[in-house]
């Protein structure tokens, strides 16, 4: 029994240092996301929606009617204390973006110590993660999904970490009440949610029904002794009643305490997520082009002379992405050929992630949709590249090709870097991408 419960508790190195290194992912990553954040000191594409509707926050007598209620109102809530603290102005609008940027950094960090035992391949999955241009782009930029993100990130992060414990109850919880905030930002923070019910129903299921496997080992996703002390009612606290208490509190301060008016806000979301009474977008694209970067969206594009342009694409580093997707595929093999736990909680959140988009009925759709599933991904190389047999520099090649695609593609990325027709002409690779 020692040996089990040694191999389920993550050894990876003190708390104090795995806390510096946090803040230092932290604060580098701050402070990079912060450089020229107030370019352009005007709206960028939805912008335009959100911002209303934080300023709307700080008016003093309630509205008629609310704005924007086709999304809880947590993010908004957050860019409406910055824009109180910062004023109403591009710093206050984007500051908090570039906060839970940096967060979703840290939370990739964590889910790659949870999963690696070890420092280098989860350092290596934050900076695979803050290559990959994506979350780069939308930390700069006042949306919802950047703070849907990390809160959502951190959930699965303390998910990961309890699922490896004998008694998961703390970090189950710690994930409740993340994958809550994740909710009360879009409702897309529910599907990892949906992912760790799943996954615990089915861990249950196979042992209610006695399985185990004739070759059982401590690396194997599932053991018929996992979790022996955590019930039913753990379950519900954790991932029903936590969540619901979280989401729920988030709107008392934009509508009160009116049961009618919490339920007719859900109405209201859930109505405007699953019309198609919406008219088609310039850079709409479907799920299954996600992975393959087949159509990004145009932030921002204008002409500062007749020379060069001030542009923001949210596009993603072709140099990680898609690598990764082979990456993803050894995890499947990983998984298919020993059982490997740390490359099935990989698949199920990315592909949990990724295929829950799928079945919405909405038929408006962008590739920044699929930010969660792509920031996911940053752990299926780390996984690949950090296996028995693998020498230790291929990893960090591999990082380094991929910061070397982050600088080459920093003039599409930040409007204050803008860049010449010539090189644009040059970064657009297919015509898919203009």
């Amino acid at each position: 029994m020692k040996n089990v419960r040694e191999s389920l508790v993550i050894s990876s190195g003190p708390v104090g240092r795995t806390l510096a290194i946090a803040a230092i992912i932290f604060i580098v990553a701050h402070a990079l996301l912060l450089i020229g954040l107030t370019s352009p000191e005007k709206f960028v594409f939805d912008e335009v929606h959100y911002v209303p509707a934080a300023r709307q926050m700080l008016e003093p007598d309630k509205p008629s009617e609310v704005l924007n209620p086709m999304h809880p109102p947590l993010a908004k809530e957050l860019i409406a204390l910055s824009i109180a603290v910062f004023g109403d102005s591009a710093l206050g609008w984007r500051y908090p973006a570039a906060l839970f940027g940096a967060l979703a950094i840290v939370a990739v960090y964590l889910c790659g110590l949870a999963l690696f035992e070890a420092q280098q391949g989860a350092v290596g999955a934050a900076l695979i993660s803050f290559f990959n241009q994506m979350v780069f782009v939308q930390s700069r930029i006042a949306m919802l999904d950047i703070f849907a993100l990390a809160f959502g990130l951190l959930a699965i992060a303390a998910f990961m970490r309890g699922f490896r414990e004998i008694s998961p109850q703390r970090w189950f919880a710690l994930a409740g009440i993340g994958f809550g905030l994740a909710a009360a930002c879009k409702w897309s923070g529910l599907f990892p949610l949906a992912v760790s019910i799943a996954i615990v129903a089915i861990i249950r299921l196979l042992q209610g029904w006695k399985t185990a496997f004739a070759d059982g080992r401590a690396s194997d996703w599932y053991r018929p002794d996992r979790w022996p002390d955590f019930g039913w009612y753990h379950f519900v606290t954790c991932f029903v009643a936590l969540p619901a208490l979280v989401y729920v509190a988030t709107f008392v301060p934009v509508h009160g305490f009116s049961p009618a008016d919490l339920i007719e806000a859900q109405r209201r979301i859930f109505a405007d997520n699953t019309t198609n009474a919406i008219p088609a977008h310039t850079y709409m694209s479907s799920w299954p082009s996600w992975p393959f970067l087949l159509r990004p969206v145009w932030y921002l594009f204008d002409k500062v002379d007749d020379d060069h342009i001030a542009a923001i694409v949210f596009l993603g580093n072709p140099l990680v992405l898609w690598p990764s997707l082979l990456a993803l595929a050894a995890c499947l093999w990983d998984f298919v050929r020993s059982r490997n736990a740390t490359a099935f909680l990989i698949l199920a959140f990315y592909f949990g992630s990724y295929l829950a988009l799928a079945l919405m009925p909405r038929a408006l759709a962008f590739l920044y949709y699929y930010l969660p599933a792509a920031t996911i991904l940053s752990l299926a190389p780390v996984q690949a590249l950090t296996r028995e047999g693998v020498p230790r520099w291929v990893l960090w090649a591999f990082i380094a090709l991929a910061g070397i695609g982050f600088v080459v593609m920093l003039p599409i990325s930040a409007a204050f870097v803008g860049t010449s027709m010539a090189m644009f002409n040059r970064l657009m690779l297919f015509q898919s991408w203009i």
